[in-house]
């Protein structure tokens, strides 16, 4: 998605910003004007520079002919692209650096001309609860009149209209030019889930928050990253000067303590319980459906309101998104009368009801800690047994399979472990590696069929019961040897408990 108007730079200022070579002449750089970016040569527009940039497999300067086919007026690209480009297009135009990635994203910030610092930008990171807590935001700008344009792992929203994402943070030239658009659409604010890949892969470079929000660290993407350090280490990469203007952190979570102790940042501190945080919560009521909450917050405010919202962690996440709301102007009084009406992400403690006389729910959850939250959350409020699937997807880090198979085992009353995205590994594999060590005694069971363990959980729920099906959440498919199958949890399970009826 594009900018209707976007002004055109020169390619010859592009290669000052990042110091590029070519062989065409600073003359012939000056005369080709560039009003557009993108790295993907099937989304090309005229006057676009092609970024083309090395991949697992293939480089991007293979695609260069379909690129200028398209309307592209030169390439920026590394030394191997640029003899691949010399090859295949003689004479086309090409900026060569020794890393395209490192400079796509302040190459696309220029020419769209900074638009994220014409939006009061949000940026949200953590292990868990990025998109819950850029949902919650979103809802309370737009409920308080305030214009919000939102990118997360889920969709992406400008006004009215609404895109399927294709990854939780795009790559810098699509992040560029839909804050491009949203500022050309009198957007206010933008509130988007910043994750670790992107991070690494220097997705943000050229990119400014006014406020960065941490909300936890919990093992996961190790397969990425390579240990904890390494993965905090890419998530604390937003908390400087270069990146924000502010900072807001959960310091429950050890990994947020450390990191509000030791950003350069100003920092906003969080807590569901520690009284010295700048926002905590004085009071959580947990005795009937809709939760009564008092909030106390910087400067002594103090927010009284309600939300059907479940779960401790939950509450961590309302509690960054009011501290957020009102740092960005919004009055507390209309945070108050806002909340009760606000829900959570799609995929996040969605329940399913379908007239049954149990309980059910869908989650995301995907790391041993969120399985361990949700499950506790669950079990809160329901007076039965709490019932619940899980699977480990595959080619991902497997690492965590044991810790989340023993989350599984510890948290629930019965534990059914199935499949989740096998991918290329075997779904059998990757159960053992889950259940590894673990005892299994019926009712609880590994079934590898997906649509099959919850069928059978659902079979077994009674009044009273809660069943959780765990770790796909908002996804519509199943990945199994390169296809991919319609398969929405939520759907299938409404229909095994339309079956059971």
């Amino acid at each position: 998605m594009r900018p209707f108007n976007s002004p055109a730079v020169t390619l010859s200022k592009i290669a000052q910003t990042c110091s590029a070579t070519s062989t065409s002449s600073e003359k012939e750089l000056a005369a080709i004007r560039v009003s557009g970016a993108t790295h993907s040569d099937s989304q090309v527009q005229p006057g676009d520079l092609f970024i083309a940039m090395p991949g697992a497999n293939r480089h991007g300067a293979e695609f260069v002919v379909s690129a200028k086919k398209n309307g592209a007026v030169a390439a920026l690209t590394d030394a191997a692209g640029a003899n691949q480009i010399s090859e295949l297009a003689p004479g086309f135009p090409v900026l060569v650096v020794s890393n395209p990635r490192l400079v796509a994203g302040r190459i696309a910030a220029q020419i769209y001309c900074e638009p994220m610092r014409d939006l009061n930008c949000i940026g949200i990171t953590g292990t868990n609860g990025k998109t819950t807590v850029t949902t919650l935001l979103h809802q309370i700008f737009e409920a308080a009149h305030r214009d919000c344009g939102l990118i997360g792992t889920v969709e992406t929203r400008i006004g009215n209209e609404v895109i399927a994402s294709q990854r939780t943070t795009p790559e810098a030239t699509d992040l560029q030019s839909l804050a491009a658009v949203m500022r050309e659409r009198h957007m206010r604010h933008l509130v988007l889930e910043v994750s670790s890949h992107a991070l690494a892969l220097h997705r943000l470079d050229g990119a400014h928050l006014a406020i960065a929000g941490f909300t936890n660290l919990t093992q996961d993407h190790l397969d990425f990253h390579g240990d904890m350090e390494s993965y905090f280490a890419a998530k604390a990469a937003l908390f400087n000067f270069a990146m924000a203007d502010l900072a807001c952190i959960n310091i429950d979570d050890p990994y947020g303590a450390r990191l509000s102790a030791s950003t350069e940042l100003p920092v906003i501190t969080l807590s569901r319980t520690n009284p010295k945080a700048t926002w905590h919560f004085i009071e959580i009521d947990t005795p009937a459906k809709r939760v009564q909450l008092k909030v106390r917050g910087a400067g002594g405010i103090l927010i009284e309101t309600t939300t059907t919202l479940r779960g401790g962690y939950n509450f961590d996440n309302l509690l960054m998104a009011i501290a957020i709301a009102v740092e960005s102007g919004v009055d507390p009084i209309d945070i108050a009368a806002i909340v009760p009406h606000i829900s959570g992400a799609a995929g996040r403690m969605e329940e399913i009801v379908v007239g049954q006389n149990f309980s059910a729910f869908v989650d995301y959850a995907h790391t041993a800690d969120a399985v361990s939250n949700v499950l506790s959350s669950i079990r809160e409020f329901t007076s039965g047994k709490v019932i619940a699937v899980l699977g480990c997807g595959g080619d991902r880090d497997s690492t965590k399979r044991p810790l989340m198979g023993k989350a599984l085992s510890e948290g629930a009353d019965v534990a059914i472990f199935t499949s989740d995205n096998p991918r290329s590994e075997d779904p059998e594999a990757i159960l053992q590696a889950m259940t590894n060590g673990l005892k299994i005694v019926d009712p609880s069971k590994v079934i590898t069929d997906r649509a099959a363990a919850i069928a059978y959980a659902v079979s077994i729920a009674n009044a009273g019961d809660s069943v959780a099906v765990l770790g796909k959440g908002h996804e519509l498919g199943q990945a199994i040897k390169g296809k991919t199958m319609d398969f929405d949890d939520r759907l299938v399970l409404a229909q095994a408990i339309e079956a059971k009826r």
